[in-house]
């Protein structure tokens, strides 16, 4: 039982909407700020002002492109019988509000002098909140956090619900924002040494249960299976990544020469090293994301699996083929999933 991918959304550094993304993909040059800031997004203008006077920028950017699916003609509305379109999303939610709402309880005049109406932007789910209130998916809702890999464990987390027959149609993603807050954490925290380029977005995909009409009729790739990690240092990155991908392999009975395109995380370090102990010689095609639109946190595997179905638009002779998404967060947890591109209908 393998969902199916049938539409996507995204809010990039490249612009507002799934053509500005392929646009973007498809030049190769790498979206021109210093930080890759979504360009002139701004909550009050996109969403409206009713509802948006406390909405935090990780939120309104969730909001807007879930919205770009749930708003098309052909999204699924609230079926008779059966589950309701629902949500997962991955992300970690606003360090900005968090920290901006802790320091309002320290330098007021009393600890509880507080705006309570930008207390729900603390809360990790409050993304996911929004969207589901927003856009009326009244099916499950979730929230994933998981660095880099959010994506991917959102993915396998919507995967699992639909397989359990715990969920029909599912919006699934990952956002994240950038700040002052979040820029000092990577500029003064663990992680990569290479420090690469901040950005932010939101990337949602919008995902049917195996075998139901939609899946059948608008099938853009079909989820094949994912495989997650755990490593201890930056030392055990590459052993525990290459681990994983042997292992989504074999759940896939497939070889390394079946996988015709890679997205990873990383241009280098100890993903790449590990891609190279798989493939040895003979690498796939490789598309960079990252290196376009900067380091996106928790939206980052999203994009992964967008720039993936990009390509294969493309090019027709990835049909049918393997693709494989890569995903190492620098806190321990890292995974990889493998889509099987559809034909061009």
């Amino acid at each position: 039982m393998r969902p199916v991918i049938t539409a996507w959304s995204a809010i990039s550094p490249f612009g507002f909407g799934a053509d500005a993304f392929r646009a973007g993909l498809r030049a190769g040059i790498p979206a021109a700020t210093a930080a890759r800031l979504v360009p002139d997004f701004d909550a009050r203008t996109v969403l409206g002002k009713k509802g948006t006077r406390s909405m935090d920028r990780v939120t309104a950017l969730s909001v807007a492109a879930v919205g770009e699916l749930a708003g098309r003609p052909d999204a699924p509305g609230t079926p008779a019988e059966g589950p309701a379109p629902g949500l997962v999303l991955g992300t970690s939610g606003s360090v900005q509000s968090t920290m901006d709402f802790t320091r309002s309880s320290l330098d007021g005049d009393r600890p509880f002098y507080v705006d309570p109406a930008r207390f729900p932007n603390t809360v990790m789910n409050c993304a996911a909140g929004q969207c589901a209130i927003w856009h009326g998916l009244k099916g499950p809702n979730a929230t994933i956090a998981g660095g880099r890999a959010a994506g991917l464990l959102a993915l396998n987390y919507a995967r699992r619900l639909q397989v359990g027959g715990r969920a029909g149609t599912l919006f699934c993603g990952g956002a994240e924002e950038y700040s002052h807050a979040r820029a000092r954490l990577h500029r003064h925290g663990a992680g990569s040494p290479e420090r690469p380029v901040l950005g932010e977005g939101a990337a949602v995909l919008r995902l049917e249960p195996a075998g139901s009409a939609a899946a059948g009729r608008d099938g853009l790739a079909e989820v094949v299976a994912l495989e997650f990690g755990v490593y201890e240092d930056a030392d055990g990155i590459r052993a525990t990544l290459l681990g994983c991908l042997r292992r989504v392999l074999e759940r896939a009975g497939a070889r390394p020469a079946d996988i015709a395109l890679v997205a990873p995380g990383e241009a280098g370090g100890e993903e790449q090293a590990a891609l190279a102990d798989l493939f040895g010689r003979q690498p796939p095609a490789e598309v960079d994301c990252t290196g376009l639109i900067g380091d996106s946190a928790a939206a980052a595997a999203s994009f992964q699996l967008l720039a993936v179905l990009v390509r294969a638009e493309d090019d027709p002779a990835l049909a049918g083929r393997l693709a494989l998404v890569t995903a190492v967060d620098h806190d321990g947890t890292l995974g990889c999933a493998l889509l099987r591109p559809s034909p061009a209908r």
